[in-house]
């Protein structure tokens, strides 16, 4: 099986999480957790851990953290390492709702390697500048 694991600081990878719940229904395949404020790295690795129970030696893992190089992805990377699905692992920094959208359209269909550039393709295309008109920007259309 594959899991997509959420980990960000604050309560990022829950939001996400619930989301997605509501949008795409209930699923075993997905789990998150977070480094809060005020919480330890010995009590966020701890929670990791208990929400990665599910996850067997053989599963494969689809890592999305919020922060490259930030505590709660790099201690994830840490615990899988520990559990030695390190090897069994794909991780992708910069987490946003398109994404984890994308990872868990194709979990269990495609292939690791190709969703994760998928998802950062969908990142990169999902974040645009909207520009608004202004009031005053209308007036002058009608003279």
């Amino acid at each position: 099986m594959r899991y997509l694991v959420l980990v960000s600081h604050g309560t990022l990878a829950q939001g996400v999480h619930s989301v997605l719940k509501m949008l795409m229904g209930e699923r075993e395949d997905v789990v998150s957790t977070s480094l809060e404020d005020g919480m330890g790295a010995d009590e966020y690795m701890a929670n990791l851990k208990d929400v990665l129970q599910p996850v067997k030696p053989e599963d494969e893992v689809l890592l999305l953290g919020d922060i490259i190089g930030g505590s709660p992805l790099t201690n994830a990377l840490n615990v899988l390492s520990e559990l030695g699905m390190l090897s069994h692992t794909v991780a992708i920094g910069g987490m946003n709702l398109p994404m984890a959208m994308t990872a868990l359209m194709g979990l269990q269909t495609q292939d690791l390697n190709e969703l994760a550039e998928s998802m950062v393709n969908e990142a990169h295309e999902g974040a645009h500048r909207i520009d608004i008109a202004s009031d005053s920007d209308e007036d002058e259309d009608d003279i």
